[in-house]
C-alpha cells in the first residue's frame, strides 16, 4: 500500500464489559407533585396519537454528519439534512462554517424545533421541523454531548463534556444565555416532567447533579453511582425514577428522586446505553440498548426492582440511541455499525421492520405531528445509500474473532464503512492481552495481507474503538501482537479508567469521535 493510502487510526476512550444478572435493593415510590402529575397529563393528552405520516423520526448521524429524517408511518427514510461534510472532507478540521460529530438530539415540547447537537465542533442547531431548516447556530462548550428543551420551549440545555459546565441557548433567536458551572465532564441534562427540576449526569463522577431551572442554580447531588463514567440517562414518565447508563462498566443505576439516592444497581452487558421507558396496556417498560450484544433489554418497571422480562436481538449491530413512538406502539432502536433503525412491536417486544438511515446514526428522536404528511421539504440524500458492513476477524492464534459470547460480546468486531472516496474502518476489541499493541491487517481471498492500523489494549485487554481510514480490499481483518503498549498508552488508560485528565477534566479518548452517547 503507498503511504497515500496508508491508514491513520484514532482511539477512543475505554469501554468495560458487564457481567450478566441483577443485584437490587428499593425503596417506596414517591408521591408524585401536582403540577408533575398534570405536566405528564398533558404531555400524554398532547402526543398520544397513532403513528402518522405527519410524524418524524431522526437519527443524528456521526460519520456522515447528518440527520435522517424518517416517515414512521410508511418506514421510508424523506432525506438528509446535512450540517457539514462526510468524513473524510473537511471533518477533521471543517473550514468555515461546517460541523462534525454530529450526535445528540432532542425535540421542542411543540415538537416543531429539532435540537442537534456536534460533538467535535461543538455547535447546537436549531432546526424547523416543518422545513427542515436550520433557524440558528451557537457554539457552545467543548465536547458539547447532550441536552433538553425548557418546558416552555425556549431554551435549550446541553452538557459540555470537555468542560465543567452546562450551556444555556436561545431555541427561539440562537446565541448562548449562560454557563452554568456543575462540576467535570457533564455528559447529558435530563428536565424533570413539570419542568422546574433539571438532573446532570457526568463521565468523572459517580453521580447525578441537581439543577433548579428557574435560578439556575445547583441545589444537590445525588451520589453512589454504580461506575464512574455514564453515557446517558433517561426519567419516567411520572418523574419517579432516573435509569443511569454506565456504558463502558456494564451497569445502571436506578434513582429514587424523592430520597434522592441509588436504590437498584442491574448488571446488564458490554456497552449498555440509552433506557427509554414507555408506558403500554400490557405495562410500564424500559427498553435498553445493549451495542456489545447486539441485543435490545426490556425491563418491566414495579414497585420494587425492575424485573428483566426479554433480550431482543437486533437485526443489525451496535444498537444504540432509542425513543418510543407517542402513542407507545413501536420503539426505534438506531444499529450503529449498521446504519439503520430498527422497529420494535412493544406488544410482543420483537423487530417488525428495519428502515435504512444514513451513516453511524447515535441519538434518536421521535416526534409527533412535526410536519405535513409526505414532506420532505429542503432534504438532500448525504450519507445515504452506503451502508457499513462487517467483516470476519481472525485472533492471533488463527482463532474467529466474532462469534457472540452471551456475556461479553465479540471479541473482535471490524466495520467497513464508505467515506468520502475511501473506506473507514472500525476495530473494537475485547478479551486480548492488557497493556499490549496490535497490528490489523485487511486479508484478500488469496491470504495476501495489508497492514491497516496499530492499536493498543488497556489494563482489561480491551480497545474500545480504533478508526483507520483507507482502501479496504480484503475479504477479513486479522490481528497479531506487535509488542507491549508504551508508558504514555498505559498512562492515557489509567487516567481515563480513573476519571482523571487535565484540569478540565477533557480527555481525548472521550472527545474525539465519541462512542460513549
Amino acid at each position: 500500500m503507498s503511504s497515500a493510502r496508508r491508514a491513520t487510526w484514532i482511539m477512543i476512550g475505554a469501554l468495560g464489559a458487564g457481567a450478566g444478572g441483577v443485584t437490587a435493593t428499593s425503596v417506596a415510590h414517591a408521591s408524585e407533585s401536582s403540577s408533575a402529575r398534570a405536566a405528564s397529563a398533558t404531555v400524554a393528552t398532547q402526543h398520544a396519537a397513532p403513528i402518522s405520516s405527519r410524524d418524524r423520526l431522526y437519527t443524528a448521524d456521526q460519520s456522515s454528519n447528518t440527520v435522517s429524517v424518517i416517515d414512521p408511518a410508511t418506514k421510508k427514510t424523506l432525506g438528509t439534512i446535512a450540517l457539514g461534510d462526510q468524513r473524510l472532507g473537511g471533518s477533521f478540521s471543517p473550514q468555515y462554517s461546517g460541523d462534525t460529530g454530529v450526535h445528540g438530539l432532542a425535540i421542542s415540547p411543540d415538537q416543531h424545533r429539532l435540537a442537534v447537537v456536534s460533538v467535535s465542533s461543538n455547535t447546537v442547531h436549531i432546526i424547523d421541523t416543518r422545513t427542515n431548516k436550520v433557524l440558528s447556530t451557537t457554539d457552545v462548550g467543548r465536547a458539547a454531548h447532550e441536552g433538553s428543551f425548557t418546558a416552555d420551549g425556549k431554551q435549550f440545555w446541553v452538557a459540555n463534556r470537555g468542560r465543567d459546565t452546562i450551556s444555556v441557548v436561545d431555541a427561539v433567536h440562537g446565541g448562548l444565555v449562560r454557563n452554568i458551572r456543575v462540576g467535570e465532564g457533564p455528559s447529558k441534562v435530563l428536565m424533570s416532567p413539570d419542568g422546574r427540576t433539571a438532573y446532570v449526569n457526568h463521565t468523572s463522577k459517580a453521580e447525578v447533579t441537581v439543577i433548579d431551572v428557574r435560578s439556575h442554580r445547583v441545589k444537590g447531588h445525588i451520589r453512589d453511582l454504580a461506575a464512574t463514567f455514564s453515557s446517558d440517562q433517561a426519567i419516567s414518565p411520572d418523574g419517579k425514577r432516573i435509569w443511569v447508563s454506565h456504558k463502558r462498566d456494564g451497569k445502571i443505576s436506578v434513582l429514587d428522586l424523592r430520597s434522592k439516592r441509588v436504590v437498584t444497581t442491574l448488571n446488564t452487558g458490554p456497552d449498555t446505553n440509552h433506557p427509554q421507558f414507555v408506558d403500554t396496556p400490557d405495562g410500564k417498560f424500559v427498553y435498553l440498548t445493549i451495542g456489545g450484544l447486539d441485543q435490545t433489554w426490556v425491563y418491566r418497571r414495579t414497585a420494587h426492582a425492575p424485573v428483566l422480562v426479554t433480550k431482543i436481538e437486533n437485526h443489525g449491530h451496535a444498537p444504540h440511541g432509542a425513543w418510543p413512538s407517542a402513542d407507545g406502539t413501536r420503539m426505534y432502536v438506531g444499529l450503529e455499525k449498521s446504519d439503520g433503525v430498527d422497529v420494535i412491536d412493544t406488544r410482543t417486544h420483537r423487530v417488525v421492520d428495519t428502515i435504512a438511515s444514513a451513516q453511524e446514526p447515535q441519538a434518536i428522536v421521535y416526534a409527533s405531528r412535526a410536519a405535513r404528511a409526505g414532506s420532505a421539504e429542503g432534504l438532500g440524500h448525504q450519507g445515504l445509500g452506503q451502508r457499513a458492513h462487517n467483516v470476519p476477524t481472525v485472533l492471533p492464534d488463527g482463532s474467529a474473532g466474532d462469534p457472540m459470547d452471551p456475556v461479553k460480546g465479540r471479541k473482535l468486531e471490524a466495520t467497513i464503512r464508505p467515506v468520502g472516496g475511501l473506506d473507514m474502518i472500525q476495530l473494537q476489541a475485547r478479551g486480548l492481552k492488557p497493556s499490549t499493541v496490535y497490528e490489523a491487517y485487511a486479508v484478500d481471498a488469496a491470504g495476501r495481507r495489508t497492514a491497516v492500523m496499530s492499536f493498543p489494549t488497556d489494563a482489561k485487554g480491551v480497545a474500545p474503538m480504533a478508526l483507520a481510514f483507507g482502501q479496504f480490499d480484503g475479504k477479513r481483518v486479522a490481528i497479531k501482537v506487535k509488542g507491549e503498549a508504551t508508558p504514555v498508552q498505559k498512562a492515557a488508560y489509567a487516567a481515563a479508567a480513573a476519571g482523571k485528565g487535565h484540569s478540565h477534566s477533557a480527555k481525548t479518548a472521550d472527545l474525539i469521535f465519541c462512542d460513549c452517547c
